[in-house]
């Protein structure tokens, strides 16, 4: 935005930062343009999901997080001196000061957006239907397509972690998988289930045993190549047009951690220790009970017959009536 205005990275101003929100906010995003020609428009709503599929342009998340991203980029040159005096993105003094000191165990304080921030909208854990192995096994076609959707549910790893796996990464006795977090940095277990380790297990037969270095994930056709993230994207995909859903892989993510948290026999604690969250607010998250798991008692409710209302006997007949109009 700045070579297009001819405006240096020194002499950025908010009027610079405002140009930019308002290109990303009419927009189109190229990643948006990929889709099937029978399949769902943008902004549209799957009705097996419920999932709002993409709209066209820049989702707000993603206008936010670029500010966020300029601005940390000119508060770090203005700590040395360079660059403009003032940060050319807008910053919310009252969110500075609630976010300051606060107590984890105090509600959040609500605070005003800084200008040109949008409003993004609270994020959603819904599960994914794909998390039956029956579902899986009608959307994939090889052995390492299931293997590699399985571990995603039963580990609750995000996609990038999982794509890592080497095969010395594989506990075939204590079911787990070592993997690098994506937030620390460290080598940490995530939990597999046997139905798991037995595709995963097939694929192996099947495609081979991985060299050393090479990664467990790999293409099946033409030269052998670790499995790339869009590769993996794609997997999913075909699994998911064949089901007639829109899910990601992170909603794989999503079905892992709410199976665990409506566990009766898990605390949330235990829960928090497998996905690997820093806070345990953010594993709350997947403990709302969402409709389609009410369906069962809502039908219990609709079918018990309804019990007449009954008055204590200290109060007079007459003077209900004349209250609620009805004996």
């Amino acid at each position: 935005m700045l070579w297009l205005l001819d405006v240096g990275w020194a002499q950025a101003t908010e009027a610079e930062t405002a140009a930019m929100v308002g290109w990303l906010r009419t927009a189109r995003n190229p990643q948006r343009q990929r889709c099937r020609a029978d399949g769902f428009p943008t902004g549209a709503v799957n009705p097996k999901t419920g999932k709002r599929t993409p709209t066209a342009g820049y989702s707000p998340a993603t206008i936010a997080h670029a500010l966020t991203v300029v601005h940390g980029f000119y508060d770090f040159h203005i700590h040395f001196g360079r660059g403009p005096v003032l940060n050319p993105v807008p910053d919310s003094s009252a969110r500075r000061a609630a976010l300051a000191h606060r107590s984890p165990i105090e509600a959040p304080a609500r605070f005003r957006r800084g200008r040109l921030r949008p409003k993004v909208p609270a994020r959603q854990t819904a599960p994914s239907p794909i998390s039956s192995g029956t579902s899986c096994s009608a959307g994939c076609g090889a052995n390492g397509d299931r293997a590699l959707l399985s571990c995603y549910v039963d580990s609750g790893a995000r996609a990038s972690e999982l794509l890592g796996l080497l095969l010395p990464d594989i506990d075939w006795q204590k079911g787990q998988l070592w993997v690098i977090s994506k937030g620390t940095r460290e080598r940490q277990p995530v939990p597999v289930s046997p139905s798991g380790l037995a595709h995963l297990a097939a694929y192996l037969e099947e495609a081979g045993l991985p060299k050393d270095g090479q990664t467990v994930w790999r293409t099946c056709r033409g030269e052998v190549r670790p499995l790339t993230y869009w590769a993996a994207r794609r997997i999913l995909q075909r699994a998911t047009e064949h089901l007639g859903m829109n899910w990601t892989l992170h909603d794989l993510r999503h079905t892992a951690a709410t199976r665990m948290a409506r566990d009766p026999a898990m605390t949330l604690a235990e829960v928090q220790t497998i996905l690997r969250h820093a806070h345990i607010t953010t594993t709350h998250l997947y403990t709302v009970v969402a409709l389609d798991d009410l369906v069962d008692k809502l039908a219990e409710h609709y079918s018990r017959l309804q019990q007449p209302t009954t008055w204590s006997q200290q109060y007079d007949a007459e003077d209900i009536a004349v209250v609620f109009g009805a004996r």
